[in-house]
């Protein structure tokens, strides 16, 4: 475990693997903690050769939560203006952790917002990008926009105490998560419980949410990129619509584009030796030693 600072913002991070393993950094989406990652999805990581690092992004988890700022006006869903925070100033908190670690560069893989934390990353600082990973996202707020269902279920309900806050997340993956793969809600509950007792913060994933919609379009930056860029998507996201991973890859020159039948807004047990291998595949464009 480890504290990266940028400004007064405070990143909790953790880190796994060996000591020499090439270096890999987990973004996670939008209000989750880094307890999302599956531990499984991280070992196979570590398996193929990698020193993953994963943290909890400003207001999520054991991260500085921006509270001085309150509640974003709903303003911000018709004018896209929010003077907050940026994802850029996100992606800053991603180099705060490389600089942490020692990292000149990591190979960088990010889900949902982490996936647009991860974008903007490459774009604004690609030199610490090795690779890029982005799964589960979109290059812009407009482009693959939630079903009503995905709406209706993220609606920020209040909730009073960690086994509501399991049950409220249960129900969120019951919608979002990926109907052609078993899904284990008792993993799903605990990571919420503990999300919820280490820093419950009702307000946090609306100022993250603020920080997305108030982000431009980043195909243009997309297509300046020179690094490998892997893009994965399931045919069944209702969060971020399968459109949101097109338009990603179809940005950025030479990108690969891995969908996945019957996958969700989720990272099923079934396919996470596929999507890590396809990450160890892209690594070795760079010329990394890796396993597998």
């Amino acid at each position: 475990m480890g504290i990266a600072r940028h400004g007064a913002v405070e990143i909790a991070y953790e880190v796994e693997g060996p000591e020499d393993g090439v270096p890999l950094l987990l973004i996670m989406g939008l209000s989750l903690s880094m307890s999302f990652w599956p531990e499984g999805f991280r070992r196979r990581l570590v398996e193929h050769g990698f020193r993953v690092a994963r943290f909890d992004n400003r207001d999520a988890g054991r991260s500085t939560h921006l509270t001085e700022l309150g509640l974003p006006s709903p303003l911000v869903w018709v004018t896209g203006r929010w003077h907050g925070y940026s994802l850029t100033d996100m992606a800053g908190d991603a180099v705060a952790v490389l600089d942490d670690l020692g990292w000149p560069s990591a190979h960088v893989v990010g889900v949902s917002l982490g996936g647009m934390i991860a974008q903007t990353l490459a774009c604004r600082f690609p030199d610490r990008v090795r690779t890029l990973t982005s799964i589960s996202s979109t290059p812009a707020s407009h482009i693959g926009r939630p079903h009503p269902r995905a709406m209706v279920a993220l609606a920020p309900l209040p909730v009073r105490d960690s086994a509501a806050a399991a049950r409220r997340m249960v129900r969120i993956f019951r919608v979002v998560g990926s109907p052609g793969y078993p899904r284990d809600e008792e993993w799903i509950a605990e990571a919420a419980r503990r999300d919820f007792d280490e820093a419950h913060d009702p307000n946090g994933v609306r100022r993250q949410l603020a920080a997305i919609l108030s982000a431009g379009d980043r195909r243009p930056l997309l297509r300046e990129l020179k690094m490998p860029v892997l893009v994965v998507h399931g045919t069944e996201d209702l969060l971020v619509r399968p459109a949101g991973g097109t338009e990603t890859a179809q940005a950025v020159p030479g990108a690969k584009l891995v969908v996945f039948t019957g996958m969700g807004h989720d990272l099923p047990d079934a396919l996470q030796p596929a999507i890590a291998g396809d990450i160890a595949a892209l690594a070795r464009l760079g010329s990394e030693p890796l396993r597998g």
